[in-house]
């Protein structure tokens, strides 16, 4: 995997000092694409002064007003993060990284999310990742400086950077695997699973479920028939609670 196919998302972060130094460290690793959520800090002098020879990095900078319209077209997306959420993700070991990105082979396109310096990302942040990624820091002071995080996690990534076979169907860009979770939302809906409460929870679950591994489009195609299906038959017995739910007519029914 080339370091163009790696890319970092930076999520409100609040101080123009760590723009500049984050992109100074994918200058270093041959990553060009870093990404802004926002509300995020300013490029402005002091920001231009830490990126030290990377101001194109730093001008090609991209923002984005959510966190999923900036990963929408990754084919996996890592969320590194020291909070341990309640409910169960893919987890990544630091030496995990290189086999994680060999598997998904040469094409792939990678998204490596940091959190606001303040707070890391929040449980629903986290739950749009394929997997996240925890560095191997003391357990007493666990939280790393987020352009120092980069620049060890882009390191490692370095390591996979071999070429290596295209997979034989193509990854489906995160856009595509969220439109299959609304799907699913809205057949879960359909036949009353949110009727007992915790909705959100639920969801975050379900999207955790579909998301902890990269899907390749067949995959997707066939999560979005199954909820379809669901959908149409709902509609076929005049259940009450399926009078509302429209298939979808980009599933593949």
């Amino acid at each position: 995997m080339a370091a163009s196919d790696l890319s970092v998302v930076l999520v409100r972060p609040y101080t123009p000092g760590n723009l500049g130094s984050v992109a100074r460290a994918c200058r270093n690793f041959g990553v060009s694409d870093l990404r802004l959520v926002e509300p995020a800090a300013p490029a402005d002098d002091q920001a231009r002064k830490l990126a030290a020879g990377a101001d194109a990095v730093l001008d090609g900078s991209r923002r984005f007003a959510a966190l999923a319209d900036a990963v929408a077209d990754f084919d996996a997306v890592v969320a590194t993060s020291s909070m341990r959420g309640r409910e169960r993700q893919r987890v990544l070991a630091l030496g995990d990284v290189p086999a994680f990105l060999e598997a998904l082979g040469g094409a792939a396109r990678v998204a490596f999310v940091f959190g606001p310096e303040r707070s890391g990302l929040t449980e629903e942040e986290r739950a749009r990742a394929s997997a996240c990624l925890r560095l191997p820091s003391r357990a007493e002071f666990p939280t790393l400086n987020v352009s120092h995080a980069a620049a060890v996690v882009l390191a490692v990534a370095r390591l996979a950077e071999e070429p290596r076979p295209e997979p034989e169907e193509p990854w489906a860009p995160a856009a595509d695997v969220e439109g299959a979770i609304t799907h699913w939302d809205r057949t879960l809906e359909a036949i009353g699973f949110y009727d007992t409460g915790h909705r959100d929870r639920s969801l975050r679950a379900w999207r955790r479920i579909v998301a902890s591994r990269p899907l390749d489009r067949k995959e997707v195609a066939i999560l979005r028939g199954v909820a379809n299906r669901v959908l149409v038959s709902l509609k076929r017995s005049s259940q009450p609670s399926a009078l509302s739910s429209q298939p979808d007519p980009e599933a593949d029914s």
